[in-house]
């Protein structure tokens, strides 16, 4: 059996564990193990299909980033190229496909999001044999508890908030601090919920400035003259939408975000009271893997080739308590997880007095 390993899309703490473990697992049972660099940019010419041996892994699992590098520019279906000068997209799956064959790969391992599982499921339905572990710092895979990099994400945006809270309580400052989350909220929540912030604005609950102001004033006059506000990218006003970061490159999803710096200038009008922002941005995909997350990565490795062994093609490893189990990637990709507003995290965050600018 030889099997190839793909990282696709952003990169999560976690990653290089799971690469880790896969090959481990791989090479136990006499695999062969290859390496595709960028995502699927190495079969398709523009980068490296390299060997993953035992000693090509050693000492990766508690590094961030991947060793095999990724992007979210090698969808093959809508891959970039050039004709003439212009920057179009091109369908270049049938030749990913002759070169898997080539290269006699009987199998990919994908890691990614829910724009890498989809494409994963186009190439099994195209006949490529693949098994998906599900990657997002976001958390919003359907069929997992959770995703590797998540833990990560949420300890790195706690750690800010704690710290955020003695320079605003020192200059009796509202301070906003933008996380990741285009489309769920599940960073801003567990994390706001986490480090005792005063608001919390998820995608799932459009806000009113007014009720963030409220708030605000609220806490002053009980005395607490600062207020932190953790928001998601993707948050957005009643009426209206997210914020987008300007046109993406060819082959890109939309950037949003940037919602945190207009935001603070309007809580600074409506309060008179002086408001910074803080956009966390990147710095919640880098460093090492809490150990959650290795644990997490190391288990979704090895499962990984057990589904390769078991041939549940077409198949992603999912957490489900207390097993790793098994689900089409189809299944997890029909309604995508989003932050549920029964539940005891958000009830509890409003017992305990934080607003969800509703």
């Amino acid at each position: 059996m030889r099997i190839a390993i793909s990282t696709g899309g952003g990169d999560a703490p976690g990653l290089n564990a799971v690469i880790r473990a896969a090959v481990l697992s791989a090479d136990a049972r006499g695999w062969d193990v290859l390496g595709i660099k960028r995502g699927y940019a190495g079969l398709l010419g523009d980068d490296e299909v390299v060997p993953l041996t035992r000693d090509a892994v050693r000492g990766i699992a508690h590094l961030g980033g991947t060793i095999l590098r990724t992007t979210n520019r090698s969808n093959p279906f809508a891959y970039p190229c050039d004709t003439n000068g212009i920057i179009t997209e091109c369908d270049r799956s049938d030749e990913l496909m002759d070169r898997s064959r080539a290269l006699g790969i009987d199998a990919i391992i994908a890691i990614g999001g829910d724009g890498s599982l989809g494409i994963a499921q186009r190439l099994h339905e195209k006949g490529l044999k693949v098994v998906g572990v599900p990657k997002t710092i976001d958390n919003d895979i359907a069929g997992t508890l959770t995703t590797f990099g998540f833990d990560t994400a949420v300890s790195t945006a706690i750690e800010a908030i704690d710290k955020l809270h003695t320079t605003a309580e020192s200059h009796d400052r509202v301070i906003v601090m933008e996380v990741m989350g285009r489309h769920a909220g599940f960073i801003a929540l567990h994390s706001g919920v986490a480090a005792t912030a005063d608001v919390i604005l998820i995608p799932e609950i459009p806000y009113r400035l007014s009720k963030i102001c409220e708030k605000i004033r609220k806490r002053d006059q009980a005395g607490r003259r600062f207020s932190i506000v953790v928001l998601a990218e993707g948050a957005y006003p009643v009426g209206g939408s997210y914020s987008v970061l300007g046109p993406s490159l060819p082959g890109q999803a939309e950037r949003v975000g940037g919602v945190a710096a207009g935001l603070a200038q309007e809580i600074q009008a409506h309060t008179q009271k002086e408001c910074r922002s803080l956009v966390l941005g990147h710095l919640q995909r880098g460093g090492m893997p809490t150990g959650y997350d290795r644990l997490l990565a190391t288990r979704f490795g090895g499962a990984a080739v057990r589904a390769v062994a078991d041939g549940r093609w077409g198949y992603m490893v999912a957490l489900q308590p207390p097993y790793i189990n098994t689900i089409p990637i189809q299944e997890a990709l029909h309604e995508p997880k989003r932050v549920d507003l029964n539940g005891d995290v958000v009830r509890t965050a409003r017992e305990t007095g934080i607003s969800f600018g509703d």
